[in-house]
């Protein structure tokens, strides 16, 4: 799938630019050791997330989307110095963040611990995708670490591909001070389609719960089965 990015003229050396989620893994995830020793198993070891393809995958996929600027957090205020030019045509906020009033929160639980409030990321770039596909904008997945929450949003990029998406957060560590770097995920997008969907519920054939135990036996005498014989739709 071809998904374009885009910035205003003169900005592409000023800006980090997006990228492809499975190039950008935090550290902390390449550091994480493989096993661990469980208390409760007496100190056996247990395999870490990191042995879990569907934790992995999903912080793989898509794209996200980076702070633009070093934003340093003092004292509950927020402050970046950074010398973006103004354009000659355009007149885009040259803030790498902008705040939401709290009034516009108005009934969102979650935000009940003092200190917390409303920020926006700004995104300097344009999503544009193919026609019949969205974009969903998610927190960075599995990204506890960071001091913000993302708020969700699906936007139509095939008809929205020349306006601009920018990221609500809750900022849900009043206690973080320091320096958020530039480059930052702050947003990851992942492209989904807009078919109809279609439910089919009910209980499993014999012949389907047949193959459902022989999968729940096969977890038991062969670690990693997933990840071996079924991670990427395909069956042995």
């Amino acid at each position: 799938m071809r998904i374009a990015l885009r910035c205003l003229p003169g900005y592409a050396d000023h800006l980090p630019q997006p990228r492809l989620a499975r190039t950008a893994l935090p550290d902390w995830l390449r550091t994480m050791p493989a096993e661990a020793a469980a208390p409760l198993l007496s100190d056996a070891p247990v395999r870490t997330v990191k042995q879990c393809p569907p934790f992995i995958d999903a912080m793989q996929g898509g794209i996200l989307f980076p702070l633009a600027a070093d934003l340093a957090v003092a004292g509950g205020a927020l402050s970046w110095d950074w010398n973006l030019p103004p354009h000659a045509r355009a007149r885009p906020s040259r803030a790498p963040v902008g705040v939401h009033l709290p009034e516009q929160a108005t009934g969102f639980p979650g935000l009940e611990r003092p200190g917390q409030f409303i920020v926006k990321f700004t995104n300097f770039w344009t999503v544009e995708l193919p026609e019949g596909w969205s974009m969903l904008f998610v927190h960075p997945v599995n990204r506890l670490d960071l001091p913000f929450r993302t708020v969700s949003g699906l936007v139509d990029c095939d008809a929205w591909r020349d306006g601009a998406v920018h990221f609500p957060a809750v900022w849900s560590d009043p206690d973080f001070e320091g320096t958020l770097p530039a480059g930052t995920p702050v947003a990851q997008g992942f492209p989904v389609p807009r078919d109809a969907l279609e439910l089919e519920i009910g209980e499993m054939a014999p012949d389907r719960l047949a193959d459902h135990l022989d999968v729940q036996d096969a977890l038991q005498a062969e670690p990693g089965l997933y990840r071996k014989r079924y991670r990427g739709g395909a069956k042995s």
